[in-house]
């Protein structure tokens, strides 16, 4: 099991992991909240080479659900460019949140748009790395915020080979609780190809999407240890920064 943490040093990434003693690293390759094609890294081939294993996250302005052109058409093509960024790093996954439809849409409209995109992806150009959608924390009408909701959304992309990533805090402040969580992801998706692994700041089902670092959040660490021990999936900690090589060692001592 490789465990690591999400890097803010874009410029030399693998230095970063050194300092913290990360196995995998999780990076962006443009700003999170932009929409600019993400320029060539200038340490993609030594990224490529390295035993640390990447995958790299899609800016958070992408929302493949939505109803709205001039928000849909524009996160296809980010995802696309993204895709392809990921793969000159050697990345083995892009993380893409899972979206959501406006509360006069029906969300059905919305696992509709994320189906159309990856038949056309898988038909059109092929998955340069796989996607990995990401349950979300808030939103009624998020397309993987519930459990049952994320069902539905599987029944639609499943078969494209897309994968997932669940994030601790994200299912705790969904509203859905951890204990048993892996079975039931993979009882929906069939697979868990990466796991955000964060405490939360706030209550459970607040809908609030706020990182704590291991010992320092709502949901006690014994439980966020056990998410782990039972997926074996690659770890990827977004904790605050100054805690993460703590974080990596907790899990590491009790996974």
């Amino acid at each position: 099991m490789q465990i690591g943490a999400h890097v803010r040093d874009a410029e030399d990434p693998l230095a970063a992991a050194a300092e913290v003693g990360a196995e995998v690293i999780q990076l962006f390759l443009s700003d999170p909240q932009g929409w600019k094609k993400p320029p060539p890294h200038p340490r993609a081939a030594e990224l490529a080479a390295s035993d640390v294993a990447v995958v790299v996250h899609a800016p958070y302005t992408a929302n493949v659900a939505s109803t709205n052109n001039r928000i849909r058409i524009p996160s296809r093509k980010i995802v696309q460019q993204h895709l392809a960024g990921a793969a000159e790093v050697g990345a083995f996954g892009l993380v893409v949140h899972g979206g959501h439809v406006t509360k006069d849409d029906d969300p059905a409209a919305g696992i509709d748009n994320w189906r159309k995109f990856v038949e056309r992806q898988a038909g059109e150009h092929g998955f340069d790395v796989p996607v990995l959608i990401e349950n979300t924390a808030g939103g009624d009408n998020a397309m993987a915020r519930r459990f049952d909701a994320l069902g539905r959304l599987w029944d639609a992309v499943g078969e494209f080979g897309v994968g997932f990533c669940l994030d601790t805090c994200h299912a705790f402040a969904g509203g859905e609780e951890l204990a048993g969580i892996v079975e039931r992801v993979r009882g929906i998706t069939g697979r868990i190809d990466l796991i955000h692994l964060n405490n939360s700041r706030d209550a459970f089902d607040s809908a609030r999407d706020r990182h704590a670092n291991i010992d320092d959040g709502t949901i006690p660490p014994d439980e966020l240890a056990a998410v782990v021990a039972a997926a074996g999936a690659p770890v990827v900690v977004e904790t605050p920064a100054e805690g993460q090589a703590r974080d990596i060692a907790f899990l590491r001592e009790h996974t």
